[in-house]
């Protein structure tokens, strides 16, 4: 084995996830086509209080980055947790697939994944409340994303087992 081939041997993976946008307008393999050709990353796991300078700090470090999409929440317009972050060049992104994902940025382990490219109208949250769907669910107390999940709340679940409700 030649000492070339040992740094590739250990790069991590920039192939696609099977996570596909059901909202992209196009058949899925349009949908490869601009993934595979993109310098845009999804950016997912956000606090709700990370801010685009920190973002763009860490960001940097891979590359030129060209632009930063804050996800909003669409009802409040408050950061809901995902950004877009745009680069000059493919080989950018792909060196932040490869050395930024499941990094920890502001308390938390964001992940990374390859977008088809930002269309205006996307930096808003797909929830029915406004935030993304994954928040709206989640029964845990996460003070990092607004605490306890839009469609969950202990006290009212104590609440209604009392018949005060």
């Amino acid at each position: 084995m030649s000492d070339v081939s040992i740094p590739f041997l250990f790069q991590k993976s920039v192939a696609l996830s099977s996570y596909r946008d059901r909202q992209f307008r196009g058949n899925e393999g349009e949908q490869d086509k601009k993934l595979l050709q993109s310098t845009t990353l999804y950016v997912g796991n956000l606090s709700f209080f990370t801010t685009e300078e920190q973002i763009h700090e860490l960001f940097s470090r891979a590359g030129d980055v060209k632009r930063i999409i804050m996800g909003l929440d669409k009802t409040t317009k408050t950061p809901c947790g995902f950004c877009f972050v745009e680069y000059y060049t493919r080989s950018d992104a792909e060196e932040a697939m490869r050395y930024i994902n499941q990094t920890r940025l502001d308390d938390r382990i964001i992940r990374t994944d390859w977008d088809a490219g930002f269309i205006d109208g996307r930096q808003f949250g797909r929830g029915r409340s406004g935030g993304q769907v994954r928040d709206e669910y989640r029964k845990d107390y996460d003070p990092g994303r607004g605490g306890f999940g839009k469609r969950f709340n202990p006290g009212m679940e104590m609440e209604k087992g009392s018949g005060l409700v």
